[in-house]
């Protein structure tokens, strides 16, 4: 757990968004937080002696005037490819199935060093823009190349990021009727021994962890039926959560249907691949059954809609997976495919995606900033498994804050502070805690130099790219 350098922060004087049940909001309010937990969150100042020194001796109350500000939970973002960050910019007129063929020899090359580079600067760059938990879809280990999921692990620790990363894995090559090349996939064997070791290693399922482990085969187009099926059941006798793509192009589907004779969805169903403890990302071509069939078995949905646009992979149903109750939170996806690398920009981008597949700016048929919100915030912690623990503002959870500086050019005109962040240009950070501990201040990363994640990760991508 990490630790405050004072027991208690004092944040008052803000707008306050809490994104609890009841959407409760405070046009000026304060939260107490004691020893990285949430002990109070309410309208107005602060109660005078929760400022005061302990009468016993220690270190005075951090209090912190919000004025100007809205505090929100920090936010989580549920799908992601960190070692992407150093191969941004290519194949920037593809879609996805030609994208992947243009980029998996290059993602071929990469090595330790250059993953611990490229997670140091999206994680840094998740921070600077608000967000406090991150998961990874990590699927790519070329033989020879050192510890490649750890090394992701280590970079979040000293960025000081809470992280979910995933064990991914493909089995499936070309010659084997798969979209990626011989040399990037691994034996089945192979697969499931090393998520059994991350799971040792790594997995902390104590409430409040900083890491926890998840196993995440990469596609149907990708991973073998065995691989798929011998890793839920892996997952669930050692009680960790499942995580794949799903749906994302129409090619998909096509491949599924020529493949295995029905949609993806339907084939994830046939694997024992919907439940609670599953999160799919994209899922964009659902059916009406789909939909339906997700919100019966908690099946979440990693909704990643500047990606997908990029890609030109469409728009997924978010707003009838929300009315029909599955679980729905946002992710950035890789950044060679959503360079951008921030997930504040994706609270807008769902906005502005859901009304445009619903033709209208209509609460009872798209979202609106609020919903928006929640799904970057508590929509994220209830796909990780996290809903009890983060995601919104309430007594008893993390301390895990994002105060955004909303009185400055940009932001000070717009009346409503939710819409300010929504629909607004992403705002600096006051503050962002993860368990308590300030991460970012003054919109300045206090764990890492950013100029030297920058120097790192362009070296890391000019190496990449001199080795062929």
């Amino acid at each position: 757990m990490i630790e405050n350098t004072s027991p208690v922060l004092i944040i008052e004087g803000c707008a306050i968004a809490t994104v609890d049940a009841g959407n409760t909001e405070y046009r000026a309010g304060h939260v107490i937080a004691t020893h990285g937990v949430i002990r109070a969150v309410g309208p107005g100042p602060a109660p005078r002696e929760a400022k005061l020194a302990p009468s016993g001796g220690g270190p005075a109350p951090r209090v912190i005037d919000g004025s100007g500000c809205l505090l929100t939970p920090g936010l989580v973002n549920t799908h992601h490819h960190l070692y992407q960050w150093i191969f941004r910019g290519l194949a920037q007129d593809s879609t996805l199935f030609d994208w992947l063929t243009h980029l998996y020899p290059r993602w071929a090359r990469i090595d330790e060093e250059a993953v611990y580079a490229a997670a140091q600067a999206g994680l840094g760059w998740l921070a600077l823009t608000g967000c406090t938990t991150s998961s990874d879809h990590h699927y790519l280990f070329p033989r020879g190349r050192g510890d490649l999921l750890g090394t992701t692990i280590i970079a979040a620790r000293g960025i000081g990021l809470r992280f979910d990363p995933t064990r991914g894995s493909m089995d499936r090559g070309a010659s084997a009727g798969g979209l990626p090349p011989d040399e990037v996939v691994e034996d089945l064997d192979a697969i499931l021994e090393a998520s059994q070791d991350a799971i040792g290693r790594y997995h902390d399922p104590r409430p409040g962890s900083l890491t926890r482990i998840a196993l995440a085969p990469c596609s149907p187009f990708s991973a073998s039926s065995e691989l798929m099926i011998r890793t839920a059941e892996l997952a669930r006798d050692t009680g960790v959560r499942l995580h794949t793509h799903l749906a994302e192009t129409a090619d998909e589907e096509e491949f599924c249907t020529a493949q295995h004779g029905c949609t993806p969805a339907e084939y994830a169903e046939s694997l024992g691949w919907l439940g609670p403890d599953v999160w799919l990302a994209h899922c964009v071509h659902l059916s009406d059954a789909a939909v339906k069939r997700f919100a019966a078995t908690g099946t979440g949905v990693s909704h990643c809609p500047s990606s997908n646009a990029r890609l030109g992979s469409g728009h997924a149903p978010v707003k009838a997976l929300i009315d029909a109750g599955a679980p729905v939170g946002l992710g950035v996806d890789g950044p060679a495919s959503q360079e951008a690398g921030m997930l504040v920009e994706e609270l807008r981008s769902a906005l502005y995606v859901s009304r445009l597949r619903a033709g209208a700016p209509d609460p009872d048929s798209a979202l609106d900033a609020r919903a928006a919100l929640r799904l970057g915030t508590i929509g994220g912690a209830r796909l990780l498994g996290r809903a009890d623990e983060i995601g919104s503002l309430e007594p008893g959870k993390c301390a895990d804050l994002a105060l955004w500086r909303l009185d400055g050019l940009p932001h000070a005109d717009i009346a409503d502070p939710v819409a300010a962040l929504v629909f607004g240009s992403p705002p600096p950070l006051k503050l962002l805690t993860v368990h308590g501990r300030p991460v970012v201040e003054d919109a300045q990363l206090l764990t890492a130099d950013t100029a030297q994640l920058a120097r790192a990760a362009r070296y890391a991508s000019d190496r990449m790219r001199a080795a062929g």
